[in-house]
């Protein structure tokens, strides 16, 4: 189905070469194409090569554009990548099929309220703040044990964690510490890696990537 010039095949065989030099299996490796500003006339070449499983940042813009795509691929997973707020879990819940960016437990509470009350349990990431950094979302490090917890006693399914290195520094360390992390916490999921570092993060342990310009183009402003 793909064509070895469209961008999506150029990012397969990125992750595959990554693979390669890390000895491991491409089919550990989820790619998620984040739309997030991309208008529907964009996704459908993908959708058209086989993209399955695309990410989006907020809440909103997915309810205005996934409805209508999902009609004629229902088989699209969704996932928000994005920060959430908390009043809308619900609405989160009711739309995506994985969210990465559990990271506080207000979040958590409403999560849990909002599946038990839709009656579908949503995989989510864990964000962890790797680099410490106070304008970011995530959870701290020292706190992440006891988050963790919580979302296991609220019937929550951890998917793994997630995170999003500091911008220009080398990332490597920061996503060895994300899979240092989900090691010692007993979770196979690692979302990590975008655009300009996704072959990196697959070398240290990424299981999901996170890749919009590589696919789409530089987002419009």
């Amino acid at each position: 189905m793909e064509n070895p010039d469209t961008p999506l095949q150029a990012v397969h065989d990125r992750i595959a070469r990554a693979c390669k030099a890390a000895r491991r299996d491409p089919a550990e490796i989820t790619l998620v194409a984040v739309s997030k500003t991309h208008p529907a006339g964009a996704i459908a070449p993908l959708l058209h090569q086989g993209q399955r499983v695309f990410g989006e940042n907020r809440v909103q813009e997915a309810q205005a554009k996934w409805p209508a795509l999902r009609e004629s691929h229902p088989d699209v997973q969704l996932h928000l990548v994005g920060q959430l707020q908390s009043n809308k879990a619900e609405e989160a819940v009711a739309l995506f099929d994985c969210i990465h960016s559990l990271d506080r437990p207000s979040l958590l509470k409403a999560l849990a309220r909002a599946m038990d009350k839709a009656g579908r349990r949503v995989p989510c990431f864990v964000q962890v703040n790797v680099g410490e950094e106070e304008q970011k979302g995530g959870c701290a490090v020292p706190d992440l044990p006891g988050l963790i917890a919580q979302a296991r006693g609220a019937d929550i399914p951890l998917a793994g964690l997630m995170c999003i290195p500091p911008l220009g520094i080398e990332p490597a360390p920061f996503f060895a510490l994300l899979d240092k992390l989900a090691r010692d916490n007993g979770l196979a999921g690692r979302s990590m890696g975008m655009s300009g570092d996704y072959e990196t993060a697959v070398m240290t342990g990424a299981t999901h990537v996170r890749v919009g310009t590589a696919l789409f183009g530089q987002r419009a402003r």
